[in-house]
């Protein structure tokens, strides 16, 4: 009696997952070997739908050597590109453009640090795979989300850039310069992430801004945000001038004109 009531409960928990499409996890990296051996094995937890890019860039650690050896630990579901330190901009440009080589049907955005943690992953996956919603923000201003162990400096820029950004462009997205992000193919197939300009955090700004735009419909998912436990952030002056600039060259300059692909 007891066998077939955990055969039942097991069953139960099957069907209560929703299907989701084959997804790619776009991860740039940059001198992560704190974080590396541990947030790729998290991610592949998650399911099998999930597979991992790790675009690296230039680390003078040993984070390309341990993505080899993840990628030929988990043939089929890790895989690693190497370019040039060109800022985060860039990197994911480069994911972008390998996912639609392929047959990725959600494409993610995530940091390799912990801050955005992978049990997000599958309900996020869930909702994105949703009928008339095209994006999903991983989000600490929407009820139910939030951050730990930050600083009231970095409290007071991310929300003050935040609510700045929605002031200038008018995008109704509450966390403007969040990171971790689920995107349908059909978005990045509309934008062309070659055309985006932003080489830093004002990246996830631009694009938020170009989905919108074209009338996908972004939705908000609530996630508690950690600050990182290893390694140094990415964050710097130069970043937060982008950022500060950008919201004008979208609302104002060529940055705001809508890039397509056949423009």
């Amino acid at each position: 009696m007891a066998k077939q009531v955990r055969r039942k409960l097991d069953r139960e928990t099957v069907t209560t997952e929703k299907l989701i499409p084959k997804t790619l996890v776009v991860m740039p990296m940059v001198n992560e070997e704190g974080n590396i051996g541990r947030i790729v094995p998290a991610v592949l937890e998650q399911g099998l739908e999930f597979h991992i890019l790790i675009c690296e860039d230039e680390s003078s650690d040993y984070t390309p050597e341990l993505a080899e050896e993840l990628a030929q630990k988990h043939p089929g579901r890790v895989f690693v590109i190497h370019g040039k330190r060109e800022g985060l901009g860039p990197a994911y440009v480069r994911g972008f453009n390998w996912a639609l080589e392929r047959d990725y049907e959600l494409i993610f955005e995530m940091d390799a640090d912990f801050s955005h943690q992978p049990k997000y992953l599958r309900p996020m996956a869930e909702l994105a795979a949703t009928d008339g919603i095209d994006m999903v923000v991983g989000s600490r201003r929407v009820k139910g989300g939030g951050v730990e162990n930050w600083g009231i400096y970095r409290k007071l820029l991310s929300w003050g850039g935040s609510i700045y950004t929605r002031f200038i462009t008018g995008l109704p997205v509450k966390d403007t310069t969040a990171g971790f992000v689920v995107y349908k193919r059909k978005v990045l197939e509309h934008i062309d992430p070659s055309k985006l300009s932003a080489g830093g955090y004002a990246f996830q700004i631009e694009t938020k801004y170009q989905a919108w735009k074209l009338g996908y419909n972004i939705r908000e998912y609530p996630i508690i945000f950690p600050d990182r436990e290893f390694g140094e952030t990415k964050l710097t002056k130069k970043i937060i001038s982008e950022a500060i600039v950008m919201v004008w060259k979208l609302r104002f300059g060529k940055a705001g004109k809508i890039s397509t692909k056949g423009d």
